[in-house]
């Protein structure tokens, strides 16, 4: 093993043996779903390329709470956005059951009758989840970064960063799609025949980012 492989990986271990209990249990059962999801994959190529960004968040995690170590809650908010991710890229988004899964757990009710839905919802959830999820978190980086900064000043900063990145994403997305053809783009985007998607898909992670605003003064 080369000295810089050595490197990374005591400085790894190092980090790893710092971690609160509760930062070490949300990581497993993220990792344990990222695992299970890839047994017998439907749509291999289609799930590797949303994959791609649970991997790429996992490593920025753990990177940046070793830098800038994050509280126990807002780290487990972000593994249980990385776990809904996992569950979202196994099932392309548009194709997760989870209509079929409420109606196993409460003997027949259908989430999707009684609101009248007429496409698979999972994917606005999802978006809506990455703001609640990661508002917080970078709330509390800008403070460290500059301590000067009033919570509700870094929030609404946090906001408008949750904005942009999902601004990006759906230009990513759009992006990939150009390179597809029609009936591949339809499925990697999972847009399911709504023009409107990307804007909704923009607009809940919005508001869960304001749905996460801080209650307290600190």
């Amino acid at each position: 093993m080369s000295k810089s492989a050595g490197d990374a990986t005591a400085s790894l271990v190092s980090h790893s043996s710092r971690l609160t209990p509760a930062k070490k249990l949300a990581l497993a059962v993220t990792l344990t779903v990222f695992a299970v999801s890839w047994i017998a994959p439907k749509s291999p190529f289609e799930q590797a390329m949303h994959s791609v960004l649970t991997v790429i968040g996992l490593l920025w995690l753990w990177r940046h709470d070793r830098r800038w170590p994050l509280r126990d809650g807002h780290f487990v908010a972000i593994c249980v956005f990385m776990t809904a991710h996992c569950i979202a890229a196994r099932w392309l988004y548009s194709y997760v059951p989870y209509d079929q899964w409420i109606q196993w757990l409460t003997g027949g009710w259908s989430l999707d009758k009684a609101f009248g839905f007429e496409r698979n919802h999972f994917d606005r959830l999802i978006h809506f989840l990455y703001g609640v999820c990661f508002a917080p978190a970078v709330r509390e980086y800008f403070r460290q970064r500059w301590p000067a900064l009033s919570a509700r000043q870094a929030f609404t900063l946090a906001v408008a960063a949750i904005m942009c990145t999902s601004l990006i994403y759906e230009w990513i997305e759009w992006a990939i799609a150009l390179s597809m053809s029609p009936e591949d783009a339809e499925s990697y985007n999972g847009q399911q025949g709504d023009i409107w998607d990307a804007h909704t898909d923009m607009f809940l992670a919005t508001l869960g980012s304001l749905a996460a605003w801080p209650r307290g003064r600190r």
